[in-house]
């Protein structure tokens, strides 16, 4: 069962301010919908109507099969735990009817701590006001919107904004391999047209690298590895032990720095993408999940605290991470790896026609796990937002 953003499974509907000469008992006991409309109806009362009345006639942004006996206190965790537990919905990811426009405004590269190199793509969209990224690691893997030519700007516009190909150095005059020959004294004959850059796609890549595999007897690579990360401001920046987004994160980008076989260096890798969506908090921005933390922390998981804030258990969507792969060039059959815990992320991010095509879920698990208890983060409360995910959630931490 689906439930409205804007219901709350255990705390009654917000009141507006009342005469300071109301008693503080007759407004506890009173719906929004009755202080609002108390003397439209009642101009000489101030009796109450019962709680089964009123949420008969509640307005739509209160949900009146989620809103709890006024006389049951508020913060009283065990009543609220049974109320939200009862009140607890599926929650899979949105899927959109129609897939955001997209564009790569910039590329960088970015030498890591790591002794690696990616390339940070910046993207702008059509659903929101916000920038979003896509973190590539590999050659084999360009943007289309980034590489298409764009009216009026010159070479040198090309290379600011990362359409080249090969590297960059200091007196590189062209965003194109064959130019730079021609101007390096190589003659005209010799020079090996190369594509241009809005040519070299994502896919003419990967077929390139297959045909070397092939043409050395190597075993082929597989799909490339992706990630759809959340923003998480908390776990990545200020060391919390609330969550593993962070060492998610650490994890995704070690993975996709490795040929796809760790165990044989000599076997390609086709690379991989995290894209890096800006929403925080599962989706209810970071003001919200702080008090979801204040909320956890009188007793509540991670699901009830969203519910209780009169959001959905999980507000995200997958819409324009799906855009983005595509623009990659990693949509159709060819397919990817998605490295993921939840399964309905799987369902989210092939799109509502199967743009991107999932050929395999590959599980992260904690490296607390992994590690014996050695590494990785750990604390109670992880534990608990854990376990949250794996019983409400039905997140999976073992292979598909």
């Amino acid at each position: 069962m689906t439930y409205p953003a804007h219901a709350s499974p255990a705390m009654p509907p917000l009141t507006r301010p009342q005469n300071a000469q109301r008693s503080m008992s007759h407004m506890s006991t009173m719906s929004a919908y009755d202080l609002e409309h108390e003397d439209e109806h009642h101009p000489s009362t101030s009796s109450v109507k019962s709680v089964s009345e009123t949420t008969s006639a509640a307005p739509p942004l209160v949900s009146p099969s989620l809103t709890p006996d006024p006389s049951k206190s508020s913060l009283d965790p065990a009543a609220l735990n049974a109320e939200s537990h009862e009140a607890e919905p599926e929650a899979p990811p949105a899927i959109l009817e129609e897939l955001p426009e997209v564009n790569c405004e910039v590329r960088a590269r970015i030498p890591t701590t790591a002794g690696q190199e990616m390339f940070l793509h910046l993207y702008h969209n059509s659903a929101d006001n916000k920038e979003h990224l896509a973190i590539v690691f590999g050659p084999h893997i360009r943007s289309r919107s980034l590489d298409a030519p764009r009216e009026g700007e010159t070479e040198k516009d090309r290379m600011i904004r990362g359409a080249y190909v090969g590297k960059l150095y200091p007196g590189r005059t062209s965003s194109r391999l064959d130019q730079i020959k021609q101007e390096s004294g190589v003659p005209a004959a010799q020079v090996s047209r190369s594509p241009t850059p809005e040519a070299v796609t994502t896919e003419e890549r990967q077929d390139k690298a297959i045909q070397v595999a092939e043409a050395q007897n190597m075993p082929l690579p597989l799909a490339p590895l992706v990630r759809i990360h959340s923003e998480c401001y908390t776990g990545e920046t200020v060391w919390s032990a609330r969550c593993d987004c962070g060492e998610q994160l650490d994890e995704a980008a070690r993975l996709m720095s490795l040929p796809f076989d760790p165990t044989d260096a000599s076997i390609p890798s086709l690379g991989g993408v995290i894209i890096y969506l800006r929403q925080e908090g599962r989706g209810i921005g970071l003001l919200s999940k702080l008090k979801a933390y204040n909320l956890q922390d009188l007793g509540h998981d991670t699901m009830q605290a969203n519910l209780l804030l009169r959001h959905p258990a999980d507000a995200r969507s997958y819409g324009l991470a799906t855009a983005m792969l595509m623009d990659l060039g990693l949509g159709g059959d060819r397919g990817i790896r998605l490295l993921t815990n939840n399964p309905e992320k799987v369902r989210a991010v092939e799109g509502p026609n199967k743009e991107v095509v999932v050929k395999q879920r590959v599980p992260m698990i904690p490296l607390a796990w992994s590690s014996g208890g050695k590494e990785g983060v750990q604390g109670p409360e992880l534990e608990k937002y854990i376990g949250t995910k794996i019983e409400k959630f039905k997140h999976m931490f073992s292979p598909s």
